[in-house]
């Protein structure tokens, strides 16, 4: 009977196990709402890009600027998030990110000028640049370390669905209206409809924020214990409970008494190093280039000889390969660890770029417009989606996993929001830069340069990234940033 009452418990406990999981589960994929939105209004503007430029009779210097101009709001967003979060709390920051993502979709719906279209797209920038870094911290601070890159890989998968349903919309809009630049309903143009239709997914994630319950980490910060014990029962076991609201109050006691530690500042060009492996880390993944295909594919397409429904098409495609392949990341990142993945994502993004610049650099002249001929066209589309999927199951979900985990506690919050910082003006300057490059230069040049900084990320992550995997939060700021090597049996890159 002893014997048939431990296996009873133990039942029980595995089925409290489970069911505390798929509560953790839930809530990160509420939090990662933010992602669907920053993947949504960042990508809206693919299907808008030429209707934009023939509506307000734009060059190709002011179109980049008006398509990029979102990426300066969201480097201050950014930059700010984690100051508002520590001080209002997660949820409240999550709304205020929500509202930004709501005016700024009415306002880019009806702008008059290429102005007053820039000033909406900054305010988007701004909940972009929130959304980039409260979501990953929100779900960094409820998940257990066992899946925490799992459940963190949910902000990329996020942003890959917003990024498909956005570029999805615009299609269906620029299809039935037979044009982006055509009128559709209530008399407006069918490219402003692409930035209305983005209301509906702001104000869902208005609506699912309020039901979130805030981060325990940061109840226990404002000395609410009793809110924070009750949040974390909800995700715990009961037999851990303890442990972890101890765990939590050891972390934020150790923040405090470091505090006059924690500043950012260091002998590498004023930076600790640790902030400039997250800041260079951020920047790389920009620099290749994966934004111009999700900013600018629809105008690339039809520069190169596509009609536009088929650009359109071509978008939504290879908007769908970019959300399959997030699901390969979110499976192998706690079980293959995040260096092997970035290396072998690094590999494939130099190949599959090398192609594409080989292919544009055989493009010929047709009416003052380069044509890609026989099979030069199908090589660009094949190289651009090998691009998508080597980006997409390394590059994409597993930086914001890694700059939610290398840098030390007590400068986590404001690390993070420097390196995310980094990574949006490095956005700015890509997305500004492609339509200059690709329409004053050639298309060869600039897929030339994505390819060679690809190359680059390699070496970098070779030399300089620790392996995360399997070492919880608080530990993960101790690792040393080596080569590679594993210094310890359990494979933990120097970890204790």
């Amino acid at each position: 009977m002893a014997t048939s009452g431990v296996a009873g418990q133990a039942d029980t406990d595995v089925k409290t196990d489970k069911k505390l999981r798929r509560k953790v589960i839930a809530l990160a994929a509420a939090g990662a709402i933010g992602g669907f939105l920053f993947g949504f209004d960042s990508s809206v503007v693919n299907g808008a890009v030429d209707a934009i430029q023939a509506d307000f009779s734009l060059t190709a210097a002011f179109t980049g600027f008006a398509v990029a101009s979102a990426l300066l709001g969201c480097a201050v967003g950014a930059y700010l998030a984690g100051r508002l979060a520590d001080r209002l709390g997660r949820i409240p920051v999550m709304l205020i990110g929500a509202v930004l993502f709501l005016v700024s979709s009415l306002g880019s719906g009806f702008a008059f000028a290429a102005w007053d279209l820039t000033v909406w797209r900054l305010i988007g920038g701004l909940g972009i640049g929130i959304a980039s870094v409260i979501a990953p911290a929100y779900i960094s601070e409820i998940a257990p370390k066992a899946i925490r890159g799992s459940l963190a890989s949910l902000q990329q998968l996020a942003i890959t669905v917003g990024i498909f349903t956005a570029l999805l919309s615009d299609a269906v809009l620029a299809n039935v209206a037979g044009g982006a630049n055509e009128v559709f309903f209530l008399g407006l143009d069918a490219w402003r409809w692409m930035f209305l239709v983005c209301a509906v997914p702001a104000v869902i994630y208005g609506l699912v924020a309020l039901r979130l319950p805030e981060s325990p980490r940061y109840l226990l910060m404002t000395d609410k214990k009793e809110k924070a014990t009750k949040v974390l029962a909800s995700i715990t076991p009961a037999n851990q409970l303890d442990k972890a609201v101890a765990d939590i109050e050891a972390g934020i006691r150790e923040d405090a008494a470091n505090a006059d530690k924690g500043s950012l500042r260091g002998k590498r060009f004023g930076l600790l190093p640790i902030v400039w492996v997250g800041i260079i880390l951020s920047m790389l993944q920009q620099l290749v280039g994966i934004n111009v295909i999700f900013y600018y594919s629809t105008t690339l397409w039809s520069s190169v000889g596509f009609k536009e429904s088929d650009s359109l098409t071509i978008s939504v495609i290879t908007s769908v390969t970019n959300v399959a392949v997030t699901f390969v990341a979110i499976f192998l990142v706690d079980k293959v660890g995040r260096r092997p993945i970035l290396l072998f994502g690094s590999v494939g993004m130099a190949v599959a770029l090398g192609s594409m610049t080989l292919a544009f650099s055989q493009a010929q002249l047709v009416d003052g417009k380069p044509s890609l001929e026989g099979a030069w066209g199908i090589i660009a589309l094949v190289g651009a989606n090998l691009f998508v999927v080597a980006f997409g199951a390394s590059w994409g979900p597993l930086v914001w996993v890694l700059l939610g985990e290398i840098f030390p506690t007590r400068i986590r919050g404001r690390a993070l929001g420097v390196a995310a910082a980094a990574q949006w003006l490095t956005n700015f300057a890509v997305t500004m830069t492609f339509p200059i490059i690709s329409q004053d230069v050639s298309l060869t040049l600039a897929y030339g340069l994505y390819a060679a900084f690809a190359a680059l990320s390699f070496f970098f992550v070779f030399f300089k990234i620790p392996e995360t995997k399997g070492v919880a939060l608080e530990e993960t700021g101790s690792l040393s940033v080596v080569r590679g090597r594993r210094r310890e049996k359990d494979g933990v890159g120097g970890a204790k």
